[in-house]
């Protein structure tokens, strides 16, 4: 357990809120009453969640932002500060993929997924982690996925070493921030009904077919329930998937069985 945090009232500050996981993350923290601040790559998107939000009733800003520019997240505080006086809650969820054969995958491939999924949020807490400090409250979440949890799949490696690597970031500001007053969440879907294909950038033939896990597909709006709930009751994982944990559990017991049962599972 982490520390709860009241959405009613509370400011909340998205990347990557222009569609899927965090727009409609966005949407639900509006629903339960927080004043939201909603930033993605493309503004036109923003501003259309922002938009959802304000004719639901609720109080939205809309700022373009891209996560790979530690001043644009600068000036996304900025704008939290300017129209609500405070930050609260700071979900970091943008992500994209690169996909291919691990011996097809360029540096360059590597470095635009890092760059955005696991340095962004290193960029966030260099620009908002002082305020939820200074004021001893506040919450974190942090957008991973289940492949950060278990190795699914090897034709995305990029991507799961960036979410491993901020399950283990999330992990260790929790441990950090909790003495200090301030919550974290770490948010670890399975399959989610979104838009991420539009973010997937694909290197080379893919010559064999990854193991995927047989989980349930979820909707964004089901995430995005379970982390409001998450945050309330200062909860630090969520999955969308029963089935990650009793497999955390499995692998924690006999790694080397684990892996061989893996393997054969794979193999043709």
């Amino acid at each position: 357990m982490t520390h709860p945090l009241r959405l009613a009232g509370a400011v909340a500050v998205l990347t990557g809120a222009g569609s899927g996981i965090g727009r409609a993350s966005a949407v639900e923290f509006a629903r339960r009453g927080a004043r939201v601040v909603v930033s993605a790559l493309d503004a036109d998107r923003a501003a259309a969640t922002t938009a959802d939000i304000v004719k639901e009733g609720g109080e939205g800003v809309a700022v373009r932002v891209d996560v790979t520019s530690e001043a644009d997240l600068a000036g996304l505080r900025a704008a939290a500060l300017d129209r609500f006086g405070r930050v609260d809650l700071v979900m970091n969820n943008a992500g994209v993929l690169a996909v291919g054969a691990p011996e097809s995958l360029p540096d360059a491939a590597w470095e635009r997924v890092l760059d955005v999924n696991l340095l962004s949020v290193a960029r966030s807490n260099r620009v908002f982690l002082p305020l939820l400090l200074e004021q001893g409250s506040g919450h974190v979440v942090n957008t991973a996925s289940a492949s950060g949890l278990l190795a699914y799949g090897f034709d995305r490696l990029p991507y799961v070493a960036s979410k491993h690597a901020v399950v283990g970031v999330s992990e260790a500001l929790a441990l950090y921030l909790g003495p200090r007053g301030v919550g974290v969440t770490c948010l670890c879907p399975s399959g989610v009904i979104t838009n991420i294909m539009e973010q997937i950038t694909a290197y080379g033939p893919t010559s064999a077919t990854p193991r995927a896990p047989k989980h349930e597909i979820v909707t964004a709006e089901q995430v995005a329930t379970l982390t409001a709930d998450a945050v309330e009751r200062g909860q630090f994982l969520v999955v969308t998937a029963p089935e990650v944990q009793p497999e955390l559990v499995e692998r924690a017991t006999d790694l080397e069985a684990y892996l061989r049962a893996r393997i054969s599972e794979q193999s043709p």
